[in-house]
C-alpha cells in the first residue's frame, strides 16, 4: 500500500533554538511524524531573530486522527505562548 507524505515548513521568527528543539522533541514522539530543524539561512546576525529558519514537518497523509489532533494541540500550545506560526 502506498501513501503520500505531507510536508510543511513552519516558523515563528523570534523563537530561540532551545524552544525549537523542545517543540521538535515533542512532535517526534508522535507516531509517524518526522521533524527537521532548518538552520538559519540569513548571513546577517540579529539578536531579534532566531538562529533557526524553522521546522520541516513530514508525516503520512494517513496519519491517525488522534496523532493529527495531538500534533495540532502541540503547535497550538507553542503558538499561544510565542506568536503565530508562519507556514511556507
Amino acid at each position: 500500500m502506498s501513501y503520500s507524505q505531507q510536508e510543511e515548513m513552519i516558523k515563528i521568527p523570534s523563537l530561540s533554538l532551545a524552544v525549537y528543539r523542545e517543540i521538535a522533541a515533542h512532535l517526534q514522539q508522535l507516531d509517524g511524524v518526522e521533524v527537521e530543524i532548518i538552520p538559519q539561512s540569513s548571513t546577517t546576525f540579529s539578536y531579534f531573530k532566531s538562529q533557526v529558519e524553522g521546522l520541516r514537518l513530514s508525516y503520512p497523509s494517513t496519519l491517525a486522527t488522534g496523532e493529527k489532533q495531538r500534533l495540532q494541540e502541540i503547535l497550538n500550545y507553542y503558538e499561544k505562548r510565542h506568536g503565530q506560526w508562519e507556514k511556507s
